[in-house]
């Protein structure tokens, strides 16, 4: 698969760390202690990260609604962590309108649910939105 893609650097180490957690911790927890895990993670790694930035939604020029992401890492990277079944369009669509409202350029779902992480890398572009399956 094309490794050429934004963020690859950010984005394999944020795996790495959710590889840790998920080693760690272990799977099934719901979704806060992963996000909270994240945190230690990134605090003992060095890694700058925003946890639960407000993001306004705006339709004709007025704030309708806020989004409230987990977390971003390094300044550009939107993660999601999740405890479901399995990562589908919808979770995309999701992480797509997310890149649309904060102008980052990657996001990241990480889901916790079983003993093997699932992940997918979301990533914006300049023409058109497109994601990336499991690497």
């Amino acid at each position: 698969m094309n490794a050429d893609y934004p963020c690859k650097e950010e984005t394999d180490t944020i795996i790495g760390c959710a590889f840790a957690v998920l080693n760690d911790i272990g799977h099934g927890y719901h979704e806060k202690p992963y996000e909270n895990s994240m945190v230690v993670e990134f605090e003992y790694r060095g890694i700058p990260y925003l946890q639960q930035p407000r993001y306004p939604i705006m339709y004709r020029d007025k704030q309708v609604a806020e989004y409230i992401p987990d977390l971003i890492a390094f300044g550009k990277v939107i993660i999601d962590t999740k405890v479901i079944e399995r990562i589908t369009d919808h979770e995309i669509g999701q992480m797509l309108n997310y890149l649309k409202t904060t102008g980052l350029p990657v996001g990241l779902i990480l889901n916790f649910k079983n003993s093997k992480l699932e992940f997918r890398r979301v990533i914006a572009s300049t023409q058109n939105f497109i994601h990336r399956k499991q690497d």
